[in-house]
């Protein structure tokens, strides 16, 4: 596939030259928004991307109200899938910076320095995981804001592949699409035109270090539960007053502390009760409820029709209303149906040399909101470390590796079709 070694320094650069260009436009989501996207940042990026589509010859390039970017670059073989490749837009607001100043330093074993003035350091006992890549360039930022690999790492590679991928070279449709919010709720995946993206099967990358795979994720739902008592002056409150605050706490002590957030892992799922507003009169609680296994995840789910029944029979004359809804869902169960997006990645890696290292994602990826909606969408890494930490990291040979697995799906899927090989 590289032919030369000047070939591989070209991808190289031109992988870096992207990311750093697209992670000095500020494109923090913010969560205090109602509009799509959250942030202007984000529809400024998404311009400068439907540009560079355009000039890298992608047709179709539309760039909505929403910030939601899509194009596809024309295959040249009948009969090779139409495949999809997503990134997100936005980066994280985790109370840091939104400005990024990227840089590259080499490892060779020590901690790393990421700014000498106000004395932040890498170290490497506190991330033994940068133990791998001695010997290697290493993105960071400064230690002030996230280093936005998640997710500029992502368009870097989807841009890089498009801009390298040769007329002659056997290949279906590829569609891409760069969409907002994602870590806000992965609004811009639910509110992509899948016309506008007619792919058979789609990819995010979006997820962490070199080989990491997701073909599946927890099923999702919020929960919020309104708790309405009955207020009365303390000197006359007895028999009367019913206090919606306890009410709230009643109902939380129906749920084991071993199944929250910080008491479990891998495939466990939990209630994470996470925002309480009350007063006098009225509480309300917010819950999130994650499941991997489908059944257990509408009992826990019923789990919350059950206890607010039992409270509101413990408080007759107070009232209990609440409401579960569907976040995203598993992946998995999406590609039992058609698993050849999954089948084509294993192999690419396979092809590359590429341990994979498959990964039941606690969380969810846009992929989990575009399978829901029909479309299978497995994800794979960016090569980066330590996401939502002012410690983000990325290899260098990670990120590459990250453009050769797109190209090489690229290149197995019309294999699969023409029966031919090499590259």
């Amino acid at each position: 596939m590289y032919s030369t070694e000047l070939e591989t320094t070209d991808i190289r650069d031109e992988l870096i030259g992207r990311f750093f260009r697209y992670v000095a436009i500020e494109s923090q989501s913010n969560t205090a928004s109602a509009s799509l996207p959250s942030s202007p940042g984000q529809l400024e990026l998404a311009r400068q991307l439907g540009q560079e589509l355009r000039e890298l010859g992608v047709e179709d390039v539309v760039i909505d109200e929403h910030a939601i970017v899509t194009g596809v670059k024309r295959g040249n073989q009948p009969g090779a899938p139409r495949i999809g490749f997503i990134a997100h837009l936005d980066t994280v607001d985790v109370g840091l910076s939104p400005v990024i100043r990227p840089q590259i330093i080499r490892f060779e074993g020590e901690d790393l320095c990421l700014n000498p003035q106000k004395d932040i350091w890498l170290r490497v006992a506190e991330h033994p995981e940068i133990r791998n890549w001695r010997g290697s360039d290493i993105i960071v930022g400064d230690g002030t804001s996230v280093l936005g690999a998640d997710n500029k790492a992502a368009i870097a590679v989807i841009m890089t592949l498009l801009s390298r991928l040769e007329i002659s070279q056997p290949r279906g449709d590829i569609f891409v699409a760069f969409i907002p919010d994602e870590e806000i709720g992965l609004l811009g995946a639910k509110a992509l035109d899948l016309n506008r993206f007619p792919c058979e099967f789609a990819y995010t990358i979006d997820c962490c270090e070199l080989g990491e795979v997701v073909v599946e994720n927890f099923n999702a739902a919020s929960g919020e539960i309104v708790f309405t008592g009955v207020s009365a002056h303390p000197m006359s409150a007895k028999g009367v007053l019913v206090n919606p605050l306890l009410m709230a706490l009643d109902f939380v002590s129906h749920f084991e502390r071993s199944e929250t957030p910080e008491c479990t892992q891998k495939r466990e799922g939990y209630f994470w009760f996470k925002d309480l507003v009350a007063n006098e009169s009225k509480a309300r609680l917010k819950v999130m409820i994650r499941d991997f296994d489908k059944a257990a995840f509408d009992t826990r789910k019923q789990r919350i029709a059950d206890v607010a029944d039992r409270i509101a029979k413990q408080y007759p004359s107070g009232t209990v209303r609440y409401q579960v809804a569907d976040t995203y869902h598993n992946i998995a169960d999406y590609l039992q149906d058609d698993n050849r997006p999954a089948e084509l990645l294993f192999n690419a890696l396979d092809r590359l040399g590429v341990e994979k290292k498959l990964t039941p994602m606690r969380g969810g990826t846009d992929g989990a909101a575009l399978c829901a909606r029909g479309l299978p969408t497995p994800n794979f890494f960016t090569g980066a470390h330590n996401f939502h930490s002012r410690f983000e990291f990325l290899p260098v040979p990670a990120f590459q590796k990250s453009y050769e697995t797109a190209l090489m799906i690229c290149i197995l899927a019309a294999e699969s079709t023409a029966g031919t090989r090499g590259c």
